[in-house]
This record gives C-alpha cells, structure tokens and sequence, in this order.
C-alpha cells in the first residue's frame, strides 16, 4: 500500500502545508510517495526530497503545470492514482481547487478536512490460510478507511468511514504536525507531464507582498476585531504590537467586512484556519465563523470589555479591558 501526497510549492520550495498532510499521510501507513507537478520545478522536487519519512518523490515537469492550473494537475494526479489507496492534498485554496475534480474522476466520495486518522483495527480483511474470505473483505482497500474531520464550524466532529477503493482526502493542517523539512533522503522519479488540457490559461497574479511571516505559517498572530473602528485605528494599534512580538496580522470577518483589513487577513471559518503558538484577539467578541479559525492555537489570549465575549469560552487567558488602553499598555510593557 503506498499513499500519495499532491505537494504544493512555487516550484523553487515546498510550501508548509505539504509537511502537515505527510504527517497525515504517515498515519495511513505505508510508504508515502510525494508528487511535485511544476515547471522547472527541480529545487522544490530536491526540497520534498529531504522530508523525513518520505519515499520516492514523483517529478512531473511541465510548461502546463508551471501556475497550479486545477485541471492539467488533476490530470497529472489521474495518471498514477491506481497506483496508491490514499490520494492526499492540503486543504488550502489549491488543494480545494484540485481535489475535488480527482474524486469525481476516479467516481470516488472526496473525505475534506481531516483532522485525524483513524487506524484499522484488525477484522475480516485477515483472513487465515486457506480460508475464504467473504465478498466484502476482498473488495476493502488496504489501509486506514475512517477519519474525523470537523462539522458545523468545528462546533462537532464527525467520524467519516469510506468504502472507497481510493481514499482522495484533502488534510486541514492545524490538525496535524508538521514533517521535519530536513533528515529524508527520498530518491527523485521524473514522471511524462501530461499534456496542457487548454481548459484554463494563467493570465496574471497580483500577490500582497509583506516582510511579516505568512499567517497560517505564523507562530504569533495578533488580530484585531469590528471594535478597532477604521483602517487608521486598526493600524494604529495592532501594528506596534505585531511589530514587538514578531508577529502576523490577522483580523475577524467584521473587520475586513467593515474595510478595516484586507481579506487576507481574515481567520476564521471563511478566512484562514491557524493555530499558532499564540494567538492574541482584541476587540473581537468570538463569534462561531472565527472560532473555528483559530481555538486550535496553542494559547489564546482575548482582550475585550463584554465579559460576556464567547471568546472568552476558548481562551486561555482573558483580560476584560478597553483595547484602546490595553494593547498600548502591553506594547509599553514589552
């Protein structure tokens, strides 16, 4: 049984989100192959080369995968998907894009968001020697078939049992660890690209560029609530806290609707899924959509004068104080 891993880079590196779905690929047992679809893509293939536990990288290189389009990878992924139980892709923007239309190709139910895997116990697919086993033992595929994933924005967690021959799995990465980046030594296959379907064509990317660390890869984020007032207040206060700590930005959905923040910003249910080290809101009252963005977070500290906040619920430490006069005074402190 091997697992198959759709890694996501920029071609030069291996993005962070990759290293979380291997860990989930590990708990599937077996040996996990990773498949780096891009153009001119060496650096990244050598890149998820080094990661620890995996076994053989897969290198498709091509000018029709150079910008991630969904259906010349997914095309590449079909190319060898018989050839593993479990296909997995990072839940992010891209692996939403591509997963779903592998599912459907290989007529499969697609398994979202896992947060953990849960290991086959032993039952009837063991059958002993010269027995026969039953139509439905030979018919399950090898390997874990059940996973929780999160419901009604994190409110429950639902356990998901598949039937089907090929697991095709996108992996929420706060739910799992992240792979050592360094200590693999995984040999490199160059795989035939698959031809440009002509479906899609990359026209241009406008990217936000900031020296601060990316937000679902942070290991502090600062966010700010609808209780900042303006975009001027929501720097003016939430920067130079960012700024002492080393630490992303990040903003509820009220925010960002207001105009305070851009959407990239946004954590939640919507916006990103974190779970930083340390995760600090101030002025934002915790609605259901933000929670299930970030009550992973290692420790939460919440700043809002309603004592009666539902952020309070999952914070570690609560300060019931006017923002305005304590993140300033934290600022000060540090």
């Amino acid at each position: 049984m091997s697992i198959l891993v759709i890694a996501e880079h920029d071609n030069a590196s291996v993005k962070s989100a990759t290293l979380n779905t291997v860990t989930a690929a590990l708990a599937c047992g077996g040996d996990v192959h990773v498949l780096v679809a891009g153009e001119n893509a060496g650096e990244a293939a050598k890149a998820a080369a080094q990661i620890a536990g995996v076994a053989k990288v897969l290198h498709a290189d091509g000018a029709g995968l150079g910008h991630g389009l969904a259906e010349n990878v997914a095309a590449q992924v079909l190319a060898i998907a018989s050839n593993y139980s479990h296909i997995l892709f990072p839940a992010t923007a891209s692996g939403k894009n591509i997963a779903p239309r592998v599912a459907a190709k290989l007529d499969v139910c697609q398994i979202s968001d896992i947060t953990k895997v849960i290991p086959s116990a032993p039952g009837p697919s063991a059958v002993p020697q010269g027995e026969q086993a039953s139509s439905g033992a030979a018919q399950r595929s090898p390997g874990p078939d059940t996973f929780e994933r999160p419901i009604y924005a994190g409110n429950a967690i639902a356990t998901v049992q598949s039937g089907d021959a090929v697991k095709v799995i996108t992996v929420r990465g706060t739910g799992f660890d992240a792979a050592a980046a360094t200590g693999g030594s995984a040999a490199v296959e160059s795989l035939a690209a698959v031809a440009d379907s002509g479906k899609s064509s990359f026209v241009g990317a406008e990217l936000a560029k900031s020296e601060r660390p990316e937000l679902t890869a942070a290991k502090i984020i600062v966010s700010g609530g609808r209780a900042l007032g303006s975009a001027e207040k929501f720097t003016e206060v939430m920067t130079p806290l960012a700024d002492k700590l080393g630490a992303a930005i990040g903003a509820s959905r009220a925010a960002v609707d207001a105009g305070y923040a851009p959407n990239d910003l946004q954590v939640g249910q919507t916006g990103k899924i974190v779970a930083p080290q340390l995760y600090i809101a101030a002025g934002i009252s915790g609605a259901i959509q933000h929670l299930a963005g970030m009550k992973d977070s290692k420790v939460i500290v919440a700043i809002n004068k309603d004592p009666e906040a539902p952020i309070f619920s999952v914070a570690d430490y609560g300060l019931e104080a006017d923002l305005f006069h304590a993140v300033p005074g934290l600022v000060a402190a540090l």
